[in-house]
């Protein structure tokens, strides 16, 4: 499924869930993992309904099951392995803990940087969280090895290409980190990143077969990672690419075909274009059916992998900095920070930018002017750090007591600047009537009236390249909503502008930053292009 798909694939509202492993509902748009002692196939869990685009929790049929949990037994039935899942759906992200329960000693890789969540399941456990392993430098997300190493003395490690201003534990290739019988060996697997590392689980240390293994973003299910998110930074894309060959083609293609496969990211991320909504996988099904695994020249490999990657989020590279410096430990009281309609006024007027987490419907019927709807009802973090620049003070308009989980939500990315939220909306909103405006949104036979006129609009298409591909409107051009901040220059001022995406979701967002800055006749189209292209079908007899 292409990542840009309308309507907010890939994450469930909070309180929902996303089908996959070993998982419990957990507020914020997260899902909190039990133990899973060997991982389940992606499906439904007993006690869940599949509805269109999410996995809806229903309470178990026995009484006596927790609810939300999966286990099974491990291989040997003698060896006590904790492994546990933590999926993220915001930004398709996934972590985990394992640990030996016969030692107690846990260790936790690719950690987001609200920590809370995997220190309540060591305590519940009775693990004590001895390390931190980051894969490499993360750039979709701001990792939590600072958070965990504060709260729990943890060490902290990487590959041994990483180079950061904080102390670290290099690892070489094949190196072991003994937990008790349950044992870590680190492969080094550079590609995504140069520093790129994956880590394969022993359930014993004299195991010939390792349990599985965490491939970070080197391997997908369905994918391999990208090799252009750092060729800004010293590495060229073509060199990257070379070194992810190697690492898919010749190291991780050379594991046994029953090791399973966890990576650190799902469908819908930016750091692949195919990704699986699986969870996990093993290295057979991925020999077979991944088309980057399967055997050809490095060349081959090279043009396959590096064709049609979607433009990358804006904040990409800002917090794959920020994940090598010493820099401030999140506080998840920071902008929580309630304000009266004239509080926030005076923030924005002040130069803050206002986030506006409402639903288009709700945005479109009256908004702040100069907001920017990045409804939370979809891939949030990503599309505010695609809209919003790090460092930029933010103040949030959320839906009713859903501030907390904004405020978190905007932080795992780095945007840290929330000096506030606007305490009920609502009426505040009604205090500001002067300064609130509707959205103009445009059914598709309206915008099919306003093409025909003497002066009509230019329509702009925000979807990805591959949606286009698919179908696109006569005349419209096309800006992905990931780059459209960087053209606003480039758009005509004299002339209305109607925005579409697929849906009506990302076409809100990009309607409202034209408005932010400064045009005035601008619409979306409500129901996108999937709206107009039933529109204009030809009609069967």
């Amino acid at each position: 499924m292409d990542r840009d798909v309308d309507p907010q694939a890939f994450e469930a509202a909070p309180g929902c869930r996303d089908e996959g492993a070993a998982v419990r509902t957990h507020p914020h748009g997260t899902q909190r993992p039990g133990p899973l002692r060997r991982p389940v196939r992606a499906r439904p869990l007993p006690g869940q309904a599949r509805t269109r685009d999410r996995t809806v929790t229903r309470p178990p049929l026995d009484p006596d099951v927790p609810p939300h949990t999966t286990e099974v037994r491990p291989t040997h039935p003698e060896v006590s392995v904790f492994f546990a899942q933590y999926y993220l759906d915001c930004l398709s992200h996934a972590s985990y803990m394992i640990a030996d329960e016969k030692t107690g000693k846990a260790v936790v890789v690719d950690p987001r940087r609200d920590v809370t969540e995997y220190l309540a399941d060591a305590d519940a456990h009775g693990f004590t969280i001895v390390g931190v392993i980051n894969t490499h430098f993360h750039a979709d997300f701001i990792a939590g090895h600072l958070e965990m190493a504060a709260r729990t003395g943890a060490w902290m490690g990487y590959g041994r290409k990483a180079e950061t201003e904080y102390p670290i534990r290099k690892f070489a290739d094949g190196e072991r980190v003994s937990l008790g019988d349950v044992t870590l060996e680190i492969m080094e697997t550079p590609g995504h990143t140069p520093e790129s590392i994956s880590v394969l689980v022993y359930e014993k240390a004299d195991d010939e077969t390792a349990y599985g293994v965490l491939t970070g973003d080197a391997l997908f299910i369905g994918d391999v990672g990208r090799p252009d998110l750092l060729a800004s930074l010293g590495v060229t894309a073509d060199e990257l690419g070379r070194m992810l060959y190697d690492s898919v083609q010749r190291k991780l293609m050379s594991l046994p075909d029953k090791v399973r496969v966890f990576p650190a990211h799902g469908a819908g991320s930016a750091c692949g274009k195919n990704l699986s909504t699986q969870r996990q996988s093993t290295i057979g099904e991925q020999r077979a059916t991944n088309y980057a695994c399967a055997p050809m020249s490095e060349e081959d490999f090279l043009a396959v992998v590096t064709a049609g990657q979607p433009p990358a989020p804006a904040y990409f590279v800002f917090d794959a900095t920020q994940n090598r410096k010493e820099r401030e430990l999140y506080d998840p009281s920071s902008g929580m920070r309630p304000l009266s309609a004239a509080e926030f006024l005076a923030r924005r007027d002040a130069g803050a930018v206002v986030v506006d987490a409402r639903s288009p419907q709700d945005f479109g019927t009256g908004h702040l002017r100069g907001a920017i709807n990045v409804p939370a009802d979809g891939r949030f973090a990503e599309q505010a750090g695609t809209v919003v620049s790090p460092g930029r003070e933010i103040v949030v308009i959320a839906p009713q007591n859903r501030e907390e989980e904004i405020v978190t939500r905007l932080a795992r990315i780095g945007l840290d600047q929330v000096t506030g939220y606007l305490r009920d909306p609502e009426s505040a909103l009604g205090e500001m009537a002067d300064e609130v405006a509707p959205a103009s949104r445009l059914t598709a036979d309206q915008l099919r009236t306003a093409l025909q006129g003497e002066n009509p609009p230019l329509v702009i298409d925000v979807r990805s390249c591959s949606e286009r591909e698919a179908g696109f409107i006569e005349g419209s051009e096309h800006i992905a909503l990931n780059e459209l901040p960087g053209q606003v220059g480039e758009l005509p001022r004299d002339r209305a502008l109607v925005v579409h995406c697929a849906g009506g979701h990302r076409s809100s967002i990009a309607a409202s930053v034209l408005r932010h800055h400064g045009f005035e006749d601008v619409s979306d189209v409500l129901g996108g292009y999937g709206a107009w292209a039933v529109l204009t079908a030809p009609a069967h007899a």
